[in-house]
């Protein structure tokens, strides 16, 4: 009488391809769980509206406080802060529609979640730390509020307890998005407050310290709106490059400016500059003095010393949309650089109050009076840009205009993900190299299954039937339980993503390709973290340089 676990040959073999498939299935859902670890990416809604007095320009919509109060910004990249006109930013004196005209107002008075930045016991009033070396002052009310992406009613994500500043001054005539993830010390102790970027990032709401910008314009397929996406870029918006370039969380964003071109290759850079800022926050394109003359030369420009600006009459403002010139920037560091070439409607803008008392064409180039050289907005209408603080690196590509603009969102993940340019669905399907695994281990369990059943079944059977009397009954089956390989939950959360299996690749650095769906992330009130960093002045130096290439 055999023992309980002496099982027949046949069952046997049930019991051994059992535990040589069992691993196989729960080594490939175990790499679909290891991989749904990250959030989609933040797509910030748009205004859908065209603001600003020194645009027009496409806004973002957010709202601040309880009950929520509707405001429009726009993103800086040299900015780690949240800015919105205070109550204060319209005065009797100014136009009855100041309020509209600056994105709406943000009365921090009304909002029963307002907490004013109370750390210097004597004032809630501090300094913008914003474009100093550019000469722009002013100050702001701090304090701490809650802010949702979107318009009211959208079920866009509810950030709490943010560190707000409500302005005034009309040198900022907008709100600012600030997306530089660095903290912010009130005081000489070491007791920073994190950006709005590091707390998306504590909370687990963005895949990576990552972001993705171009401005948008109105001369491009009948306007094409801004974007602008936290932890992730769109594929479809840009012309690839193999280029990459350094990245600081303490520094500006800063890349090489080889030449100034026109179409038909007229010179308007004197000599190279080592390091020039992209610098969302305001329009302008700051030069050298030798620059702006060779501009004032070719185009027939004429500063205008009350303005500050490049004014146009009409006959300059005709004669320049009639000859509608091209400007072609080359950045980075020869022999690898990217040109990004704007068309005259990208410098075509119109100057509005408090710049000017009436609407008036001009064009946005100053002159530089330090070594502080800028790629304002207006360069981000024909340039897309992708930083990612976590990788420390950024890349400038040509803006491209395909009609219709489909959409193709890609998650930017953390350097040390699996691939950061596989693909992902939004069905419950295994990865690619998941069911690659699958076939390949199953192809050989079919060979050995096959070797297996001959060794273990029929060469016995014939065996055991030349030894038993021809009356004998078949043994009877032992009544063990054959073990089954359990088939675990498959299915991922909606908002997870499953990457692909890939390698990890080190500099030169270059942004993957894969394809991400967005999904709609809940609200989340989990209070923001304090992320200790450098707190250093404003500095663009010369190792922003640094270029990395992908042959």
């Amino acid at each position: 009488m055999p023992r309980r676990w002496d099982l027949p040959p046949w069952q046997d073999l049930r019991v051994l391809i059992a535990f040589l498939f069992l691993p196989n299935v729960q080594s490939a859902l175990g790499q679909v769980q290891s991989r749904s670890t990250y959030p989609a990416p933040i797509v910030v809604p748009s205004s859908e509206s065209w603001d600003g007095n020194d645009g027009p320009w496409s806004t973002f919509v957010f709202q601040i406080g309880t009950p929520p109060q509707t405001v429009k910004l726009l993103p800086s990249t040299a900015s780690y802060e949240t800015w919105a006109i205070a109550p204060e930013g319209c005065q009797p004196g100014d136009p009855s529609n100041c309020h509209t005209l600056r994105g709406e107002l943000y009365n921090y008075n009304t909002s029963s979640t307002w907490d004013p930045n109370l750390t210097n016991t004597s004032s809630q009033v501090y300094p913008l730390e914003l474009e100093v070396p550019l000469g722009y002052t002013g100050k702001g009310r701090y304090g701490f509020d809650d802010v949702t992406f979107g318009y009211i009613g959208s079920g866009g994500l509810l950030v709490k307890n943010q560190s707000i500043a409500g302005i005034a001054t009309k040198s900022y005539f907008m709100g600012l998005f600030g997306l530089t993830p660095r903290s912010k010390n009130f005081t000489s102790f070491n007791n920073p407050i994190p950006s709005f970027m590091q707390s998306l990032q504590s909370q687990s709401t963005i895949p990576s310290l990552s972001w993705s910008y171009t401005a948008g314009n109105q001369y491009r397929l009948g306007n094409v709106l801004g974007s602008l996406i936290l932890g992730g870029y769109d594929s479809s918006r840009f012309v690839k490059n193999n280029l990459s370039f350094a990245l600081d969380v303490d520094t500006e964003i800063a890349v090489g400016l080889q030449a100034i071109t026109t179409g038909t290759g007229q010179s308007l850079l004197p000599s190279p500059i080592t390091a020039i800022s992209l610098d969302s926050t305001l329009p302008y394109i700051y030069l050298p003095i030798e620059a702006c003359t060779q501009f004032e030369s070719v185009f027939g420009l004429t500063w205008n010393d009350t303005a500050q600006l490049y004014l146009l009459t009409d006959s300059q403002h005709s004669a320049l949309r009639s000859q509608n010139p091209s400007i072609t920037f080359a950045l980075g560091t020869p022999p690898y650089t990217v040109n990004i070439t704007l068309p005259y409607a990208a410098f075509d803008l119109n100057a509005s109050w408090p710049l000017v008392s009436s609407t008036t064409p001009y064009f946005p180039l100053r002159r530089a009076v330090n070594d502080t050289y800028v790629l304002g907005r207006t360069f981000f209408q024909e340039a897309y840009v992708i930083a990612d603080y976590e990788a420390k690196s950024f890349s400038i590509s040509q803006c491209k205009w395909d009609k219709p603009l489909l959409q193709n969102i890609v998650t930017i993940l953390p350097p040390n993900s699996t691939n950061s340019t596989g693909t992902a669905t939004t069905s419950n399907s295994l990865p690619t190299a998941a069911i690659a695994g699958i076939s390949v281990g199953g192809a050989a369990i079919v060979v050995i299954s096959i070797l297996l059943l001959y060794l273990f079944h029929f060469k016995p059977r014939r065996q055991r039937v030349a030894e038993l009397p021809t009356n004998t009954p078949p043994p009877a089956l032992d009544q063990v339980q054959v073990l089954k390989a359990e088939m675990g939950d498959t299915s991922v959360a909606s908002p997870i993503l499953c990457e692909a299996e890939g390698t990890k690749h080190t500099p030169p650095v270059e942004i993957g390709e894969g394809e991400r769906p967005i999904y709609e992330l809940p609200a989340r009130e989990v209070p923001a973290s304090e992320i200790n960093s450098v707190n250093e002045p404003r500095e663009i130096i010369a190792r922003r340089n640094h270029v990395f290439f992908k042959g």
